[in-house]
């Protein structure tokens, strides 16, 4: 993306603080480019810092609703990465504002600066949806290009790595719970893909290996249904549960009142998205806007996450089927 070479290159990231952005940020360090964290909260970036050499990365206060501090953290960078998103609506986080205005924001200031962006969106993003997020996931894209055309837009499926929020989630229930719901009979199909995957398309497409203003989806090798995943994580963590088919009315009636839970299981919301499946469409993979497409092999569910889920076992790391 620059002439510069990688450690004369400075990147803000923001959002870089949370779980993706971990894994975007080592991809980045590794490289050598210097990192500029654009977050809320400068404070609790502490565990990114070991990511890099000494003072290779750095944290900058900065909130998408206000655009001069989008673009003081912007400031002699070389190229901008947005990964902000919100799972649910709370307070003044709503998905308008943040994925959408907050998303045009971060294309603007971009623009301005002139250096190039790569805004990181959703499979799933559709202006037609009956989710809310998907809908201003789409309206975040169709602003992001508007403002900048040349941008990258990474769509990721699903995205699972040690700090995720799906298996690791679904593993505590089982832990407790003598079963798990199955949304809609469990039909739903997924594509989970590697946090690590993701952080390594992002650091490419900030080297100039992705085509501008393009949208790539991002999933990993394996395809499931929504019951097949509940079946691997229950293997995987060595638990015996029922598997209930729960009704899409139904779910969606309890998660109404769910979502008022200060981190709520689930929303109504939630429920629209498990409607759909979460894969990488024909048209992606044909135009190879796909992480195989950008020279990425990417790893199976398989391979990764019992790495992190041994700890739902009832003897934790001893558990005596591991060697």
């Amino acid at each position: 993306m620059t002439a510069k070479t990688t450690i004369e290159t400075l990147v803000t990231v923001f959002g870089g603080s949370g779980f993706l952005g971990r894994h975007v940020v080592r991809a980045l360090a590794a490289r050598g480019y210097r990192i500029r964290v654009a977050v809320r909260r400068p404070e609790l970036t502490g565990h990114l810092r070991p990511m890099g050499k000494v003072g290779q990365i750095q944290a900058v206060q900065a909130n998408l609703r206000f655009p001069q501090s989008v673009a003081a953290a912007l400031r002699d960078a070389d190229a901008a990465i947005n990964l902000v998103g919100i799972l649910f609506e709370r307070g003044n986080q709503r998905f308008d504002a943040v994925q959408a205005a907050g998303a045009e924001a971060v294309a603007r200031a971009a623009q301005s600066a002139g250096i190039p962006l790569v805004h990181v969106s959703a499979i799933g993003a559709d202006p037609d949806s009956p989710s809310h997020y998907a809908r201003s996931k789409a309206d975040g894209e169709r602003r992001v290009l508007e403002a900048q055309p040349q941008a990258v837009i990474m769509r990721p499926s699903i995205v699972f790595g040690p700090e995720d929020d799906f298996f690791n989630r679904f593993a505590a229930l089982a832990r407790l719970a003598p079963a798990l719901p199955l949304p809609g009979g469990g039909h739903t199909r997924l594509q989970p893909v590697f946090a690590g995957d993701v952080g390594e398309a992002i650091a490419r497409a900030v080297d100039g290996d992705a085509k501008p203003g393009t949208i790539y989806e991002l999933g990993g090798p394996d395809v499931r249904t929504f019951r097949d995943i509940m079946e691997f994580i229950l293997a995987t963590i060595r638990r015996r549960r029922l598997l209930v088919p729960v009704p899409f009315a139904l779910l969606k009636a309890q998660a109404a009142f769910a979502q008022f839970l200060p981190k709520p299981p689930i929303t109504p919301d939630q429920v629209e998205l498990l409607k759909r499946d979460t894969i990488v469409s024909d048209g992606a993979r044909r135009d190879g806007r796909t992480l195989e497409g950008l020279g990425i092999v990417p790893q199976t569910i398989a391979a990764i996450v019992p790495s992190y889920l041994w700890r739902f076992r009832k003897t934790g790391q001893f558990d005596p089927h591991t060697a």
